[in-house]
């Protein structure tokens, strides 16, 4: 008997146990429900999308609570502690040889396979299309990568309980505004686990606004079409500025004399400038003639402690595609590599890392003492490097622009 009783407080126990998270998912679930009904659904109605396709799609839909980076949705947002992008890890992983001896014969057999159609593509966006290619394999493989999320459904679980969560929502409805629309089904609309859509991982509304139908059979496909899929690519950059003639940037040898705390888009001038004070280009090569009178930017994305560079107005175009100096810096860079496969002159390795969270605690002191470091958001962006720059040189060190 007292066995049998002692079997019975544990089924109990354990049913307790279970009953415990399955509760919790439920009240979430009817959390999310009230968010569909009360946020999403009457933005949707604003943008036209028609009431059959607002109860198709989001009836009975539920959050995926799997997504990395989500936060309690009754609290506040707050930028995810831990580093999930790798554009924003450490530098020395980022830019590894074998991540781009993985892409460049592949690319360069594709130059050749398209040569004309990319030639067509410049023609029409002034985009070169090393460029094109390069944003193509660093966001989908050249189109072979597996792209596994249920888009919708990863978009407004964002909105509910992720960081950003106003730019989410906007993005759930663009999703549902290309249901509507027709142009891919629900099935096929899958996404990465930030969202973003097909080959060039556009987010949703920016493949209303600039996909591209440039193989002419009237559909923008940008899951299954080559043209359509680089053609977009290069419409993105075009919409964004891309200066017509002019590349991303150089590498550069930058001498002591020129402080890191310079770096920045908003501290540029004419290369000839930069010439004048010291800089070289990597490998003893000048910088093109028509390059000199044009502005340029000193560029330090891992300080004192990695290769150096002076960019030019494209690359801050490359950086629209996605907010990471490391993830433009590798654009072009790829892109210079399908010409002449060589590295980087000096190596990222000596640049240590923090978690976001980490960085983001640095950057609220740092804020607290009077400095613009580009807001408190985990990433180590131009702002905050000089900033730590110029703290070291305050406290009478030599500025390395990175973290100590």
């Amino acid at each position: 008997m007292r066995r049998a009783l002692t079997r019975l407080a544990l089924a109990m126990l354990l049913v307790a146990a279970g009953a415990a998270p399955l509760a919790a998912q439920q009240d979430l679930n009817a959390k999310f429900g009230a968010f569909l009904e009360t946020t999403i659904k009457p933005a949707a109605r604003k943008a036209g999308v028609p009431e059959a396709v607002l109860t198709r799609e989001l009836h009975r839909l539920t959050p995926d609570t799997r997504l990395p980076g989500l936060g309690n949705p009754d609290g506040p947002e707050r930028p995810a502690a831990v580093n999930y992008q790798a554009e924003f890890r450490a530098p020395a992983g980022y830019f590894k040889a074998s991540a781009f001896k993985a892409h460049v014969a592949r690319g360069r057999k594709l130059a050749k396979t398209h040569a004309s159609l990319l030639l067509r593509i410049e023609r029409r966006y002034g985009v070169p299309g090393r460029i094109v290619l390069a944003i193509w394999a660093r966001e989908s493989g050249y189109g072979a990568a597996r792209i596994p999320h249920d888009a919708l459904r990863t978009l407004a679980t964002r909105a509910f309980m992720g960081d950003r969560r106003d730019y989410f929502a906007g993005e759930t409805v663009a999703a549902l505004q290309i249901l509507a629309e027709g142009h891919i089904s629900r099935q096929r609309l899958r996404s990465s686990w930030g969202g973003a859509l097909g080959q060039p991982q556009f987010m949703p509304s920016s493949y209303l606004r600039l996909a591209v139908d440039f193989d002419g059979d009237g559909s923008r496909d940008i899951w299954r079409s080559v043209p359509d899929t680089l053609a977009s690519i290069a419409k993105y950059l075009a919409w964004h500025g891309w200066v017509k003639g002019r590349d991303w940037g150089y590498e550069a040898v930058i001498p002591d004399s020129v402080s890191c705390t310079r770096e920045g888009p908003d501290q540029g001038q004419p290369v000839s400038a930069w010439v004048a004070e010291g800089v070289r280009r990597a490998r003893s090569r000048p910088f093109p003639k028509h390059e000199l009178p044009q502005p340029g930017f000193l560029l330090m994305p891992a300080g004192r402690l990695g290769p150096a560079f002076i960019a030019t107005d494209n690359f801050y175009v490359l950086k629209a595609y996605n907010e990471s100096d490391a993830y433009a810096l590798f654009v072009g860079h790829l892109a210079d590599r399908y010409g002449m496969d060589t590295g980087f002159i000096q190596s990222w390795k000596k640049a240590p890392t923090r978690t976001r969270g980490a960085v983001r605690d640095l950057q609220l002191k740092l804020e607290k003492k009077g400095h613009d470091v580009g807001g408190a958001d985990g990433l180590i962006g131009f702002k905050t490097r000089r900033t730590l720059g110029l703290e070291q040189e305050r406290a009478g060190r030599p500025a390395t622009c990175w973290l100590e």
